[in-house]
């Protein structure tokens, strides 16, 4: 009796039957782990929908300690190396109820949160900014002669209340003409980002803010131009809210050199007296300037004295609160921003999620 074998494949056919084995288990490992992906996800976003109104009562809790912590401080100054700001304490709270106070990990109910408080005096207020000080902020960014005198120009045209056009700004008048057509605010800015409606920042949008580093920038005959180096964006020089004056205990090396009177010098020296013997803000070994007038110790010119308490303050009254809520393995984070009137008169101006 015969028998038949079935005909040999050659190991050409073999090799290549290898191949698409390996090729279908690639495939499914590839759909199995994003659809292991994808249950995560819709797991997370489902746990943080059951969560929302709980994280959202985390976060104005945390607002509402933030009040507490800032109705404690009775120092006659703020600074960074208050509890408020995150710093170890000032000899002002060594005794009092902040003492041994922690702004991370504060349980809430059945979860926690985190606090991080910034005084909104650190920066400057660009509702009540005057030229003079514009003019410093311009400086100090690094915009050139002719861009500077036109968003200086253009920022007092868009925030007074009339519809008279300074010689570099621009009004309704101007806006109109662009597409889509808009008109000026004269009025204050409520948010930072208004900023980019404005003439001049409208057309390099890099001078507010990195993000827009990459934009083309073109010249009036419509030649590329390569991006400018600023040292600081606008987005981290201003503010909507605040008291109106620069806190010299809060504000960076740059807000400090931008104030009538002073430069990058002298705002080496403040930040060298402030910040005390280890030279880093924030520390048990800070020495704050108690009143305006002891700037006299740094060296400023005599001609700008008069004009310090004009711009600047050692008191901050505008907080900005960032709160991160945890709750069962969700989190979102929240603002608020407060005011502070006195210690009894602390109130929230603003709450919403970032």
């Amino acid at each position: 009796m015969k028998f038949f074998s079935p005909p040999k494949r050659s190991s050409g056919q073999d090799g290549i039957a290898l191949i698409v084995v390996m090729i279908a288990v690639f495939v499914l490992t590839v759909m199995a782990g994003a659809f292991a992906y994808s249950m995560k996800v819709e797991t997370k976003l489902a746990l943080n929908a059951n969560n929302e109104s709980d994280l959202e009562w985390l976060g104005r809790s945390g607002v509402e300690y933030a009040r507490w912590v800032l109705a404690q401080e009775n120092c006659p100054y703020d600074s960074r190396n208050q509890i408020w700001a995150g710093g170890p304490g000032a000899p002002c709270e060594t005794n009092g109820p902040l003492a041994g106070i922690s702004l991370k990990g504060i349980p809430v109910g059945n979860g926690y949160v985190d606090l991080t408080i910034t005084d909104l005096e650190r920066k400057i207020n660009v509702n009540t900014a005057d030229e003079a000080l514009l003019n410093n902020v311009m400086r100090v960014v690094g915009a050139d002669a002719t861009e500077s005198g036109t968003i200086v120009d253009s920022i007092l045209d868009w925030v007074d209340r009339d519809d008279n056009t300074r010689v570099n700004g621009a009004e309704s008048d101007y806006y109109q003409g662009l597409n889509p057509p808009y008109v000026a605010k004269n009025g204050p800015i409520d948010d930072i980002s208004e900023l980019l409606l404005i003439k001049g920042i409208r057309d390099d949008r890099s001078i507010y803010s990195e993000e827009y580093d990459n934009d083309q920038i073109v010249d009036r005959f419509g030649n590329a131009q390569p991006p400018p180096q600023y040292t600081i964006r606008l987005k981290n020089v201003f503010t909507a809210l605040s008291n109106g004056r620069i806190n010299i205990n809060t504000a960076d090396r740059n807000i400090l050199a931008m104030i009538p009177g002073m430069d990058e010098a002298i705002a080496d020296q403040i930040i060298k007296v402030r910040s005390g013997p280890d030279g880093v803000d924030g520390t048990d070994d800070d020495t704050p300037f108690a009143s305006v007038g002891e700037l006299a110790s740094v060296g400023l010119p005599q001609a700008a004295a008069p004009s310090l308490n004009h711009y600047c303050t050692t008191k901050s009254s505008t907080f900005q609160v960032e709160v991160d809520a945890h709750i069962g393995g969700a989190e979102k984070k929240y603002i608020g921003i407060v005011g502070r009137n006195n210690p009894r008169d602390i109130q929230i101006l603003s709450f919403c999620p970032e």
